[in-house]
């Protein structure tokens, strides 16, 4: 009778920790997956900030409108690169912010655009954004790392391939993108 006890009790502290694995996978990935619905929130916020800056500045910009025209399109690629996964969607967001980048350097050039608050007022919130993007970026990052590295590590990792967990992708930016643009105005 007391082997069948022992029996059981290694099976029932066997299966409760299997399940504490099993849920602690379970975790990361939806921290994971709350960490991206955050970059979304972010991106959607920058996407929709962008026509307003765009029309804002149409008008003063007559022979500018190459610079528009770019931001317009990396706008709509951003857009449509939601879809293909982490490191897609990254390498458009980081040409988004080129084209940006490149809008604000022209916009220093025409000092009623600077003086204008409509177009003063969207900068800055589109700075925010960017900002807020950068920490929602990190905060993925991170949840990828734990969730990556539970995945990897010994017993957990008996357990993710059977029961579906997979790597994911960190949301990288590229190494051009990391480079401080050089603006010469004289």
């Amino acid at each position: 009778m007391l082997p069948l006890i022992i029996v059981i009790v290694v099976l029932v502290v066997l299966i409760v920790f299997l399940v504490g694995i099993y849920n602690g996978l379970v975790t990361r990935r939806n921290r994971v997956d709350e960490a991206n619905a955050q970059i979304q929130v972010q991106l959607k916020r920058r996407h929709d900030l962008i026509p307003n800056l765009v029309n804002a500045v149409k008008g003063y910009m007559d022979f500018e409108k190459g610079v528009l025209v770019q931001v317009t399109e990396a706008r709509g690629n951003a857009i449509s690169a939601g879809t293909q996964g982490p490191a897609a969607q990254a390498q458009a967001e980081n040409v988004l912010s080129g084209a940006l980048k490149s809008l604000f350097a022209v916009v220093e050039n025409y000092p009623q655009l600077k003086a204008n608050e409509n177009v003063m007022s969207l900068q800055e919130q589109l700075t925010t954004t960017e900002n807020q993007i950068s920490f929602a970026r990190q905060h993925y990052n991170a949840s990828v790392l734990d969730f990556n590295n539970s995945l990897q590590t010994f017993p957990n990792v008996l357990l993710a391939g059977p029961f579906g967990f997979s790597k994911r992708e960190f949301f990288e930016a590229e190494p051009e993108a990391a480079e401080v643009p050089v603006v010469n105005l004289g």
